[in-house]
């Protein structure tokens, strides 16, 4: 059985009951949260006509948030946070918050750059 959506919101973002855009954006208001995290394979998403939104998938009853953490955030305290802000958008559903990755340390140098160090060395022996 589904719910019906919530007045003046777009139903072709509604998943069993539940707005897979507000959980999106209640979850990338979250300070601590880099952005959504898709998987390795783009398999953690939620599929909507025309376009699909990464981090979010609404399944078996449950909500389901992957998320890349800004780095230092202790991952107990920002799967709290993602749970109190998400809980009010699901209707009542258990909330599963999985942190995919983390932001590199601040200062860090992007791969290739100067100053950064290869992942392997060859020696000229």
């Amino acid at each position: 059985m589904s719910n019906p959506p919530a007045i003046g919101i777009d139903e072709s973002a509604v998943i069993d009951g539940v707005d897979v855009d507000a959980v999106a954006a209640a979850v990338l208001a979250c300070a601590d949260v880099a952005g959504l995290d898709s998987g390795k394979f783009g398999e953690v998403a939620s599929y909507l006509p025309g376009r699909k939104v990464p981090g979010v998938v609404i399944s078996d009853g449950r909500v389901r948030v992957q998320v890349r953490s800004r780095w230092g955030v202790p991952a107990p305290y920002l799967a709290a946070l993602i749970i109190a802000v998400v809980a009010p958008l699901t209707r009542g559903r258990p909330v599963d918050v999985v942190i995919g990755d983390i932001d590199d340390p601040p200062g860090t140098p992007p791969a290739g750059a100067p100053g950064s160090f290869p992942l392997s060395t060859r020696s000229g022996m």
